[in-house]
C-alpha cells in the first residue's frame, strides 16, 4: 500500500513564506535527510483557492512512500528538516497522512 504525506503551509495572520529559500535550501535539505525513503515528491506553489478566492496556503508538498515503514523511517530522521522551517516561514505547517487510492 502506498502512503502519502502532505505538508500544507497556511496563509494567515502575521505569516510570511520565503519561496526562494524553500526552493534552493530547504528542498535539498529534505532530499539529503529524507530522500532515500521517499518514492516521489510534488510541490505546488499556491496562487488561488478558487475563482476570485485568494490562496489559503503558500505551498502544498506531497510525498509518496511505498509503505508506512518508509514514511516512519522518514519521520525518524526529520529533525534537521523540521528545525529549518523557521528559516523560511512563520506559519505552522499542517500535515495530512493517507493511503494513496489512485
Amino acid at each position: 500500500m502506498s502512503v502519502s504525506s502532505q505538508v500544507l503551509y497556511p496563509v494567515g495572520g502575521d505569516t510570511q513564506f520565503d519561496h526562494d529559500y524553500y526552493t534552493t535550501t530547504y528542498i535539498p535539505l529534505v532530499g539529503k535527510h529524507m530522500g532515500e525513503h521517499i518514492d516521489s515528491t510534488s510541490i505546488s506553489k499556491s496562487f488561488a483557492g478558487g475563482p476570485d478566492v485568494p490562496a489559503g496556503f503558500y505551498v502544498v508538498a506531497t510525498m509518496i512512500f511505498t509503505s508506512m515503514d518508509n514514511l516512519q523511517a522518514t519521520l525518524e530522521v526529520a529533525g534537521p528538516v523540521l528545525a529549518d522551517i523557521p528559516n523560511f516561514t512563520k506559519t505552522e505547517p499542517k500535515m495530512l497522512i493517507g493511503e494513496v487510492i489512485t
